[in-house]
């Protein structure tokens, strides 16, 4: 695979084929480190992101992860499961006790833990009276959320947008917008029209550095042309990450309810607590008509995702949304319980707005210094760096970025490159202080060395 094709692939993760990513693997692994990742590369199907493996891992706690040879790692990437930590002690022993009375509810039972979680996620969630529904991952969720929007409205359309990422299902990639997902999958639902993202470095409005809500006026033009939408589905900010403006989502909302479509907003990495805010739409002041949580909801343990709607969407009795054999799971749903109330015992969110607060000062100082970083965006514990070239090309940027993430990782701190030149820092929210110093200590001095670099300063000639 050649460097442009390389290049096309980069979307909301890092590229397991190139040359830094080979180059890493001869310096930092094992020969039985390697005898065990060749064995994965012989029983797994191979697909995009996932394969090769980068390492083996042993162990997780807390902030860090531990792999094979017994190097401990800070993981600021955690897949966004890891809100209150790994291997978070409420979270094991609700689990432990949970194995020891209901270790499975068979279909057409419920059970005590998933009836309180579910009350727990109404009380929790911004707007009025709710209803629930439990998945086992986060792209049944939105499967559910679909079809529910179908079920309400009598009709199909969506309204989506390029780029968008909701999950690998057939149903999921449809109204997503990767390359990546989509590519020669063939025919996928039909009705998911696609729109533009509020990013102002991908927008065709002309909004340059300033998003000025075009791209939200464009969505209700959409709806009034097609006139039989029956959702707008968009994840309410980005992982990349990307943050809307303050009102976008309010002008969407509007115009969702003056042409009758619902607004289903994706909140599936976020939900929690990693924004600041227990879900992501609490900053913008808007209430979706269905919001698909997950992830972290599992407690960094267990699968888990919910859909929570609002109640006049409880109209298809008569039909099966999900009907997951692990629907309401006792275990998953404790550990979601003890997940919440870890948040809330020990003010998390609060925590998380202090520590988002910080880093932004600590890279906006350090930006000031060195041009390599040349934009931060962060909303909580949802970040990201931007590093640039002095040539500023696509592949010098990219080059760049791959080699401060190696270097990084060969420090001690992980973390994954989304856009090919996109830092995306999202650590547990139980961080400490201590544990931030020290990813930051190493970003730092990786930056400052990487500035130094031919691939900064001299990549126009390598190019």
């Amino acid at each position: 695979m050649n460097q442009q094709e390389l290049d096309a692939l980069r979307t909301e993760g890092d590229l397991n084929l190139s040359p830094a990513r080979q180059a890493w693997a001869a310096a930092h692994i094992n020969e039985e480190t390697s005898q065990i990742l060749q064995e994965d590369s012989e029983y797994f199907l191979h697909q995009s992101l996932s394969s090769p493996c980068l390492n083996v891992l042993a162990g997780c706690e807390g902030s860090y992860l531990e792999d094979n040879q017994g190097r401990r790692i800070l993981d600021f990437h955690g897949n966004n499961v890891h809100q209150v930590g790994f291997a978070n002690p409420d979270v094991i022993k609700a689990i432990t006790d949970q194995l020891q009375t209901l270790s499975f509810c068979t279909r057409r039972y419920t059970n005590r833990p998933a009836v309180d979680l579910a009350k727990k996620l109404i009380d929790l969630a911004p707007g009025g009276d709710k209803r629930v529904l439990f998945a086992p991952s986060g792209t049944a969720a939105i499967g559910m959320a679909l079809k529910l929007a179908r079920a309400a409205t009598g009709r199909h359309k969506t309204i989506s947008m390029w780029d968008s990422f909701h999950g690998a299902s057939l149903d999921a990639i449809s109204i997503g917008g990767e390359a990546i997902f989509r590519k020669n999958a063939g025919p996928l639902l039909s009705g998911c029209e696609h729109v533009p993202p509020p990013d102002p470095s991908q927008c065709p409005f002309a909004c340059e550095t300033t998003c000025n809500l075009q791209c939200a006026n464009y969505i209700e033009y959409v709806l009034e042309k097609e006139g039989d939408v029956a959702a707008v589905v968009a994840e309410t900010v980005r992982s990349t990450p990307f943050i809307p403006p303050p009102d976008y989502w309010k002008k969407v909302r509007a115009a969702c309810d003056r042409h009758g479509a619902l607004l289903i907003l994706d909140e599936i990495p976020h939900c929690l607590g990693r924004t600041g805010k227990m879900f992501t739409c609490e900053h913008y002041d808007v209430t979706p008509d269905i919001l698909v949580i997950g992830k972290g909801l599992g407690g960094g343990v267990f699968p888990l995702a919910a859909i929570v709607a609002e109640a006049n969407l409880n109209v298809a009795s008569d039909r099966a949304l999900g009907h997951y054999t692990h629907e309401k799971s006792p275990v998953a749903c404790a550990a979601a319980l003890a997940t919440i109330k870890h948040l809330e015992k020990n003010e998390i969110l609060e925590h998380v707005a202090e520590m988002g607060a910080y880093v932004a000062s600590r890279i906006s100082a350090f930006q000031q210094k060195h041009p390599i970083v040349t934009q931060f965006r962060g909303l909580g514990l949802l970040m990201g760096v931007e590093v640039s070239a002095q040539s500023n090309q696509k592949r010098s940027n990219n080059a760049l970025a791959e080699h401060v993430m190696y270097e990084c990782l060969s420090r001690g701190l992980n973390f994954k490159l989304t856009l090919g030149n996109n830092l995306t820092l999202t650590p547990p929210l139980t961080i400490t202080q201590a544990e931030m110093d020290q990813a930051l200590e190493i970003l730092e001095r990786t930056l400052i060395e990487a500035e130094a670099s031919p691939l900064y300063s001299d990549a126009a000639a390598s190019d």
